[in-house]
């Protein structure tokens, strides 16, 4: 078999580095050793896609080069892809700072790439493995499931090793690797955290519920829905601050968001003596959580029981409630893989690698993360376009 480009990996980048690579005429394979293309399309977004972001900025992105990710992004944009979007009819609406999510299901916007890739001309082969690849005068060979495969420009798409039931591996990370670039270390990210010590008991007890709070590592905080579960935390404040918890990190939660707790309590103390601090909770937790916050902070105490002292330590408490979780659920749940392929070894612009010339990287396999909502498939769509384009122009430049 023989074509112009060959790509791996058949999630969000690879399907859109195929369409736009064959979009320009040139003869494409698109492999992937699962069963099916973009699982991990179809179940993000809780089943509805979080396809994009109104907002997105270069900080909404970690890696040990910030700059890295900027020139792909301001290539292809948020709103490029939603004019695609929109020119198959896909309804969708925002729901929370910019995250824009399908109307319907995930499924809708695999089917418009699928469709696009159909009509690019684009070919694509599942269920095909490969054991080997090297290097030829006119660009590479693969010996894979379907046979010898020869291709002039070779794109990694493989994504990270998040999930692994969807079929993640590190396939990427080796060929990197096979061609002298170095990897930055890889752990889970946007993931939940779990605990072992006496917190464990009390967020299983309350396994389900959840609270808006501030979500704090360090100087980086998020604000939104904390949800308790039977192993820990997760919800989108925990999932954010997650890719920036290291093993041994505390993490802070701040219960209250909107109310400085010192002043709260010292104005309670003198307008409500005789209520008990568990009654003034309910107008900002459930009942439920009230009760067993009861046992951590001793809310039954009256308001005129309380001392100075037992103010600034309550009010500590709830603004700033320390935690020490044990670890994370790990790739198991998580939903990007923080660190990857070094991003320094590669072109910002074309995405080619600067150890070995038609060898391109795109989407999550490199160390870029984007943050919850949208951010990391904007990153496989504009890394996916800047890398077919840039094939584009040294192939269509090699054949004059």
């Amino acid at each position: 078999m023989h074509c112009d480009v060959l790509v791996i990996g058949a999630g969000a980048a690879g399907l859109m580095a195929a369409i736009t690579a064959a979009n320009f005429g040139h003869k494409v394979l698109l492999v992937d050793h699962a069963n099916k293309p973009g699982k991990k399309i179809l179940m993000s977004g809780g089943g509805r896609c979080n396809f994009t972001n109104y907002y997105v900025e270069p900080d909404r992105f970690l890696s040990q080069n910030p700059h890295f990710c900027k020139s792909a992004l301001s290539r292809y944009t948020q709103w490029d892809f939603i004019q695609l979007v929109d020119k198959h009819g896909i309804g969708y609406h925002e729901k929370e700072l910019g995250q824009l999510f399908c109307d319907g299901k995930a499924k809708a916007i695999l089917e418009m790439l699928l469709e696009e890739l159909d009509r690019a001309g684009a070919e694509l082969h599942m269920n095909c493995s490969i054991s080997q690849v090297s290097t030829t005068e006119q660009g590479y060979q693969l010996a894979s499931t379907l046979g010898n495969i020869k291709a002039k420009k070779l794109v990694i798409a493989t994504g990270g090793l998040s999930i692994p039931t969807l079929g993640a591996t590190g396939f990427g990370y080796e060929i990197a690797e096979q061609f002298g670039h170095s990897l930055q270390p890889r752990r889970a990210g946007l993931v939940p955290f779990t605990f072992s010590d006496q917190h464990k008991t009390l967020f299983a007890s309350l396994s389900g519920s959840s609270i808006d709070a501030v979500a704090s590592v360090g100087d980086t905080s998020f604000r939104g829905g904390v949800l308790f579960t039977h192993r820990g935390l997760s919800g989108p404040a925990i999932l954010q601050i997650s890719s920036y918890w290291d093993a041994g990190d505390v993490l802070t939660l701040n219960l209250l968001p909107d109310i400085d707790a010192s002043e709260w309590l010292t104005s309670l103390r003198s307008e409500a003596p005789k209520k008990q601090l568990k009654t003034l909770l309910v107008n900002h937790w459930t009942k439920a959580i009230t009760e067993a916050f009861d046992g951590i902070f001793d809310l039954s105490r009256t308001m005129a029981s309380l001392s100075n002292d037992d103010i600034s330590q309550l009010a500590e408490s709830l603004n700033a409630w320390p935690l020490r979780p044990s670890g994370t659920e790990g790739y198991r749940t998580a939903e990007v893989t923080l660190g990857g392929v070094n991003v320094d070894e590669v072109s910002s612009k074309s995405l080619e690698s600067k150890c070995q010339p038609g060898l391109y990287f795109v989407g999550e396999v490199l160390d870029v993360t984007g943050h919850l909502g949208g951010f990391n498939f904007q990153w496989a769509w504009a890394s996916a376009v800047a890398c077919a384009s840039a094939i584009h122009t040294e192939l269509a430049g090699s054949s004059d």
